[in-house]
């Protein structure tokens, strides 16, 4: 993980501030609002750049593991993360989806870092990547559609076309940029400069962007961070110890189980933001959930990675000494 990487949410958190004044004391916000959707697609095509799916079957090699992170990923913290939403943001809707759509967008870069540091089976971790980003493009529809009842949009063509543009549109750009400069090294050198050499900055201004067009509801709303903070930690305490128990009823050894609760743990806020900026237009508090998030979320796996470092050693278990 490099400096950027571990400042992103920082880096994003700046990016809402500076639009929100920009917004405010610039007049600049009729001219930068209509640049998001472009910015967020050029993000995207750097994401899915590099992005292993040939090694999509590789996911099925350990079949017990794949499948019990598919069930956790897909169908219990979906479950789990709307009661959660409905407890602690009840009657902040736009809170709650933003909440909601950060907890079913798993993870599909750095928690390998955090697998590496905790010492998890960071292979196996890795086998499950292109599986878990295939399953959410082809889920987040379905999420949408469910969310969009609770935000008042529930136009099913509507939203299938968001998806289709900020995240089918940049898949098949990526795909296609990365064959033709396969056989020409320098054009493909140069097209990896432009797209995931700046793809965080193309996510930065289309955050200062959004938040320059559509902030003027934020700016009375300080106590949003407060709002979120107890949802989060209690989705990131609670199915850490739901997951330990799961990996021990399957079975798995210490490393797997290490992975299993990592892979399970870290959140796709990237992914999730840029589908909730598309679906959701001019509903500035639900991108602003998916940013607070990861400003909890990397402390709390930092501390978690911490945590079961610590138990390998206190187990003896062989590369943890």
């Amino acid at each position: 993980m490099n400096l950027i990487e571990k400042i992103e949410p920082l880096l994003l958190a700046m990016a809402a501030l500076i639009g929100l004044a920009l917004g405010h004391f610039s007049g600049l916000s009729g001219f930068l609002g209509p640049w998001v959707q472009t910015l967020l697609i050029l993000m995207l095509i750097g994401v899915f750049w590099d992005v292993p799916f040939k090694e999509l079957k590789k996911s099925f090699g350990d079949l017990k593991f794949s499948l019990t992170s598919l069930a956790i990923n897909f169908i219990w913290i979906p479950i789990f993360g709307y009661f959660l939403a409905k407890f602690f943001l009840g009657g902040h809707f736009d809170l709650q989806i933003g909440f909601i759509m950060l907890l079913v967008t798993p993870c599909t870069d750095w928690y390998l870092v955090f697998t590496a540091m905790a010492r998890g089976n960071v292979p196996l971790s890795a086998s499950i990547l292109p599986l878990n980003l295939v399953v959410q493009l082809l889920l987040l529809p379905v999420y949408l559609w469910l969310f969009g009842g609770l935000a008042g949009q529930s136009d099913p063509l509507y939203i299938l076309w968001q998806v289709v543009l900020v995240l089918f549109v940049p898949l098949l750009v990526s795909r296609v940029l990365t064959w033709v400069s396969r056989p020409r090294p320098r054009l493909g050198a140069a097209l990896r400069r432009v797209f995931p050499g700046l793809r965080f900055w193309y996510l930065f201004l289309a955050v200062l962007c959004m938040f320059a067009g559509e902030g003027g509801g934020i700016l009375g709303r300080p106590d949003i961070f407060v709002l979120l903070l107890a949802p989060v930690l209690a989705f990131f305490v609670l199915n850490f110890v739901a997951v330990r128990f799961a990996a021990k009823a399957m079975g798995f050894g210490f490393r797997d189980g290490v992975s299993l609760n990592l892979t399970t743990l870290a959140r796709n806020s990237p992914v999730a933001l840029t589908v909730a900026i598309g679906a959701f237009p001019g509903r500035p508090l639900i991108a602003l959930a998916l940013i607070i998030g990861p400003l909890i979320e990397l402390p709390v796996l930092a501390l978690i990675s911490n945590f079961l470092l610590r138990l390998g050693r206190r187990k003896g278990i062989p590369g943890y000494g």
